[in-house]
C-alpha cells in the first residue's frame, strides 16, 4: 500500500504546479490523482474565466456601439428638425437596424470560428484513428514541455487517452473544449441585446427631455455612459480604465458633434 500511495502524492503535487490559465491541465490533474472516476456529475467548469470575460467585454463594447451610433443619429436628426416624432422614429429605426446588423455580423464571424473548430477536431479525430500511438506520444511530449517528467507525462497521456483521447488532444493541443464549441446564435443574441440596451440610453433621453434641453441632456448623459463602458471594457482587458474612459468620451462627443453639425446643415438647406 505504501508503494501505491507515494506516486499518487507525487503525481498530485507535480500536476498542480502549472498555472491555472492552461485549460489542458484540468485533465492532467485528474489523471495525476490516479485516474479515478469522478464521484458525481462534473462541475460546469468547461468555460474558462478568460472566455467569460471575453463574452462580457464583447457585451460592454456592443452596448457602447449602441450608445454612440444611436446618439449620433438622434442628435443629428434633432439638429435638422424640432419634431420629436421624427427624432423618435429615426432613433427606433436606427436602434433596430444597428442591433440586427451587429447580430448578423457576430453570427457570421462566430459561425466561421465554429466551422474552423469543427474542422480542427475532425482532423484530430482522423489522426487518432490512423496513428493512435504517435498521437499518444505527441500528447506525452506536450506534457513534458509543460514541466512533467517523462514517466509521469506518459502516464498522464495514457490515462487521459483511455478516458477520452479526442478531448485530451483538443484541450492541450488545440485549446478547445470538444463538448462546448462557440455558439453563433448565442453570440448574435448577445450582440443584439447589448446594442439595444446601449441604444435605449440616448433614445429615451432625447425623447423624454424638454424640447430646448434634449440635445444638451443627451450629449451629457451619453458622454457619461460611454466613459463608463470604456472604463469597464478596459478593466476587463487589464488596461488603464482612465485612458479608455477618456478615449471613449472624446470619440462619443466627436461623433455627436459631427452628426449634429451635418443635421443642422442639411436641415437648414432643406428648410426644415
Amino acid at each position: 500500500m505504501a508503494e501505491r500511495r507515494t506516486p499518487r502524492r507525487t503525481d498530485r503535487e507535480t500536476v498542480r504546479t502549472p498555472g491555472r490559465d492552461d485549460r489542458g491541465w484540468g485533465g492532467a490533474a485528474e489523471a495525476g490523482r490516479g485516474g479515478r472516476e469522478p464521484r458525481g456529475p462534473r462541475e460546469p467548469h468547461h468555460e474558462s474565466l478568460g472566455s467569460r470575460l471575453n463574452w462580457l467585454r464583447a457585451g460592454v463594447l456592443g452596448a457602447n456601439d449602441g450608445i454612440v451610433s444611436t446618439a449620433g443619429l438622434v442628435v443629428g436628426v434633432a439638429g435638422a428638425t424640432a419634431s420629436g416624432t421624427a427624432v423618435l422614429v429615426a432613433g427606433v429605426a436606427g436602434m433596430f437596424s444597428g442591433a440586427l446588423s451587429m447580430a448578423a455580423g457576430e453570427y457570421v464571424s462566430v459561425g466561421t470560428q465554429r466551422d474552423t473548430e469543427r474542422a480542427a477536431l475532425a482532423r484530430e479525430r482522423r489522426e487518432l484513428e490512423e496513428d493512435p500511438e504517435a498521437e499518444l506520444e505527441e500528447l506525452a511530449g506536450m506534457y513534458r514541455e509543460r514541466g512533467l517528467d517523462a514517466d509521469l507525462a506518459r502516464r498522464v497521456a495514457e490515462q487521459l487517452t483511455a478516458r477520452d483521447a479526442l478531448r485530451a488532444h483538443a484541450e492541450v493541443e488545440l485549446k478547445l473544449d470538444s463538448d462546448e464549441l462557440t455558439d453563433p446564435w448565442q453570440a448574435a443574441l448577445a450582440s443584439f441585446l447589448s446594442f439595444v440596451v446601449g441604444a435605449l440610453v440616448p433614445l429615451l433621453l432625447i425623447t423624454l427631455s424638454p424640447g430646448g434641453w434634449r440635445v444638451p441632456v443627451t450629449i451629457a448623459a451619453v458622454a457619461g455612459a460611454v466613459a463608463v463602458t470604456g472604463a469597464v471594457s478596459a478593466r476587463l482587458g487589464g488596461a488603464d480604465p482612465r485612458r479608455a474612459a477618456l478615449r471613449s468620451t472624446v470619440g462619443g462627443l466627436l461623433a455627436m458633434a459631427v452628426t449634429f453639425g451635418i443635421g443642422t446643415a442639411v436641415g437648414g438647406a432643406a428648410g426644415m
